[in-house]
């Protein structure tokens, strides 16, 4: 397996094998195997044709699978699409030092970017799925515990202007990177641009937000959403980081049905194009030589945050 971080666990297909029988020793009889989908913070196996193991690859994990615990059956009842269930928690053993989980197999596969539906009714499909479980959640009462959980707060659900010394130093690491084909200069001006917008410090109102909508998260079967993964950024806080997916999946037309169908406003437009931005530059330096399909996907997102902003940019 891959390794993403100076300080993943070492974990093996045997360690998880040991792992599942010592705790859940009704499932040994399961058979195991690795998949290529994991994302960057956990490792996934598929178990048997019904379950998911999902074990996080660093210290600290343990965190985000106490948030879905705790939050994830709440989210599930509001939403239009399935979302993944816990079936059981595995405690820390055999030398792992988190806790790892086994979920609910959910089929399906991960969307085509862009590019790859600009033709296609399936972009105005997948449009009106992700606009529909953005509301859902929008819609979903915000209980005063998870207001003041410290789990579900995440630099995602916060102001853009909170993060802006960090994507200044990421625009410094993505300019020292060797095959980057992205105009940084533009990126700097639609940046500022954007955190330069009145109230862009102040905190919208408290909402339930993913926080990591993006197509390596989604499941989709017939050209329709079928799924939403990965909760790990599940946050309560200003929910427009959600807005990203749009410049990743959808075309232009499918992205204007997207905004329609959720009246989003102009300012909150362009924050939500600023925070694909933002999640695009930050993942250049970090994963360019070990996830060059994510970085991929987030270049196609830049570029398409690029070719919507407005000309004015160029002169501010």
């Amino acid at each position: 397996m891959v390794t993403l971080h100076e300080d993943e666990i070492e974990l093996d297909l045997p360690l998880v094998r040991r792992l599942i029988d010592s705790s859940f020793p009704h499932l040994g009889n399961q058979p195991l195997r690795p998949l290529d989908a994991g994302g960057s913070t956990n490792i996934l196996f598929r178990l048997g044709d019904d379950l998911l193991v999902r074990l996080p690859r660093q210290r600290g994990g343990s965190a985000n699978i106490d948030k879905e615990a705790q939050w994830l059956s709440l989210v599930a009842a509001a939403s239009p699409v399935a979302v993944p269930k816990i079936i059981a928690i595995g405690e820390p053993d055999l030398g792992f030092p988190e806790r790892w989980v086994i979920m609910n197999w959910i089929a399906g596969k991960t969307p085509g970017l862009a590019s790859a539906d600009h033709n296609s009714s399936t972009a105005d499909d997948l449009a009106i799925d992700l606009a529909n479980f953005i509301k859902a959640l929008g819609e979903l009462e915000v209980p005063a515990d998870a207001l003041t959980d410290p789990l579900l707060s995440h630099y995602r659900s916060e102001s853009l202007v909170s993060i802006d010394a960090d994507i200044r130093s990421y625009l410094d690491d993505c300019r020292r990177l060797h095959g980057l084909d992205l105009d940084l200069d533009r990126c700097q001006k639609v940046w500022e641009a954007a955190i330069a917008l009145p109230d862009s410090a102040e905190p919208a109102t408290a909402r339930w937000l993913h926080g990591d909508l993006l197509a390596e998260n989604l499941l989709v079967q017939n050209g329709r959403l079928a799924a939403v993964v990965d909760f790990d950024c599940l946050s309560v806080g200003d929910p427009t980081v959600d807005l990203v997916i749009a410049w990743e999946l959808l075309n232009p037309p499918s992205r204007e049905l997207f905004r329609s169908l959720l009246e989003v406003d102009d300012v909150t437009w362009i924050r939500g194009r600023a925070w694909a931005l933002a999640i695009a530059l930050m993942t250049f330096p970090y994963y360019w030589q070990t996830m060059p399909e994510r970085c991929a996907a987030r270049l196609a997102m830049a570029r398409a945050v690029l070719a919507e902003a407005p000309p004015l940019l160029d002169n501010g």
